[in-house]
């Protein structure tokens, strides 16, 4: 019997980690980073709308999110949403640490209207503050693609939820 109560007991120990790791409950994982960013938008924008669901399929969130077929759910806002307008687009630079998966940055403090990573800092939209109450501004990983519809904006991409938000590049420090 000894040798049962030693299996069990070193089941037991080597399964805790396992448990600890484990999200909490209805978390779906995060798809793969899209290789690149979305296409420019064609098709007729929705009315811009503060109660927006972004939650397309079961299980999506709602936020703006690229799902597993590499859609940028919620990025159709088109050229011409006058919330997007900037009088000095790209005043403070352009951001040249590189786009895309291959440069993935994780972020290192802030909160939303100010963010950091690697000496650059950022500011999410305004209107879209609501969709990152569940960043870490301290450690989420995020990947910056530009956004080809809106002169100015740049999109940052979470890659632990999977979702993103239109961000303007305030510069380095």
């Amino acid at each position: 019997m000894k040798p049962i109560h030693l299996a069990l007991t070193a089941l037991f120990v080597f399964s805790i980690p396992a448990f600890a790791q484990r999200e909490h409950e209805g978390a779906r994982p995060a798809p793969p980073p899209p290789r690149r960013g979305p296409e420019p938008y064609h098709g007729t924008p929705p009315a811009p709308d503060e109660h927006r669901n972004y939650s397309d399929r079961a299980g999506h969130p709602n936020a703006p999110h690229v799902d597993r077929s590499r859609v940028w759910v919620g990025h159709d806002q088109g050229r011409d949403d006058q919330r997007f307008h900037l009088d000095h687009p790209w005043e403070h630079g352009h951001f040249a640490g590189g786009f895309g998966p291959t440069h993935r940055w994780r972020l290192v403090g802030g909160d939303p209207h100010r963010f950091w990573f690697n000496g650059w800092y950022w500011s999410v939209a305004p209107w879209e503050l609501g969709y990152v109450d569940g960043w870490l501004w301290d450690s989420d990983d995020i990947i910056i693609y530009d956004d080809p519809d809106h002169p100015g904006w740049y999109l940052a991409y979470n890659v632990r939820l999977g979702t993103y938000v239109h961000v303007d590049y305030l510069g380095a420090q």
